[in-house]
């Protein structure tokens, strides 16, 4: 659990970094790699929390 909020963090700080540069230099890749950290970091929640639900539906 502590491992996951951790790189959740990690992908939300690297996508944040990544606009902030998109932002300074106008570069598209930064842009689209922000965009897909993002996407990224949003998948892996939405999974995260299937699998909590899931596990309260089956043990109670």
């Amino acid at each position: 659990m502590a491992a996951f909020r951790v790189l959740m963090l990690l992908m939300l700080v690297a996508s944040g970094a990544s606009f902030v540069l998109y932002a300074a230099t106008g570069q598209m890749r930064f842009r689209k790699f922000g965009i897909r950290v993002l996407l990224g970091a949003i998948a892996a929640a939405l999974v995260f929390f299937a699998v909590l639900i899931a596990e309260n539906l089956l043990a109670g």
